[in-house]
């Protein structure tokens, strides 16, 4: 297992490795293998860069962001302005229901609400308002709203955990209540972690998902 030390510089790597990322201006600690990033950044899609990158290092149990969006003055734009621009971002992609989502912009911060039928669609709306200019951050409130009885939910997830051909698939245990989904077990990396709570993300009826999932020391 990874020291602290060992994690930190392996952290501190990745993120100079990350060419959408300004290094030099964050600092990263690490402490019983949770790692705080802090300092600025340019904008909201540095931040998440940031944060995707340090996730990305194996051994990294759990991460505390204390980044900074602090835009410079041809960045900034008007809540209005982001409004729209969301508006229109979300009304031309093919992903997302006609009319289904409601934006609301506060700060540059955007919050998103309103009803989809899967997680990759909620999933593909804060997706595709990540890079706009001038937002700061995203609230993403957006519902699903379950479309096939959820008896079917934990066969499903367990057939999607075998597809993804995880290591130890039968390890991780999938309880399924309503349409409600807790996945406990142990995991090798943060990269199996993500692939099995996107496995069940992407049943159909699941409306939230519970990761009790632990990293194997």
């Amino acid at each position: 297992m990874k020291t602290d030390s060992q994690l930190q510089q392996d952290v501190s790597a990745e993120l100079t490795w990350e060419p959408s990322v300004h290094a030099a201006r964050i600092g990263v600690e690490v402490k019983d293998r949770v790692v705080t990033l802090a300092g600025q950044v340019d904008s909201y899609a540095e931040k998440w860069s940031a944060e995707s990158a340090a996730l990305r290092v194996a051994g990294v149990k759990a991460m505390s962001t204390e980044l900074k969006v602090h835009l410079t003055s041809l960045s900034k734009r008007t809540d209005t302005d982001i409004a729209a621009a969301v508006d229109n971002v979300l009304e031309w992609s093919s992903l997302l229901p006609a009319g289904g989502l409601k934006v609301m912009v506060e700060g540059g911060w955007v919050t998103l609400s309103g009803d989809v039928d899967w997680q990759f669609q909620k999933q593909a709306a804060a997706d595709s308002i990540r890079f706009l200019m001038g937002v700061v951050g995203v609230s993403n409130q957006i519902s699903i709203m379950p479309s096939l009885s959820a008896t079917l939910v934990k066969s499903d997830i367990e057939a999607a955990l075998k597809r993804a051909a995880l290591a130890d698939a039968k390890k991780i245990s999938v309880v399924v209540r309503g349409a409600d989904v807790t996945l406990s077990g142990t995991v090798h990396s943060w990269a199996e972690r993500e692939t099995a709570t996107s496995s069940a993300w992407a049943t159909p009826g699941v409306i939230s998902v519970v990761d009790k999932m632990t990293l194997a020391t």
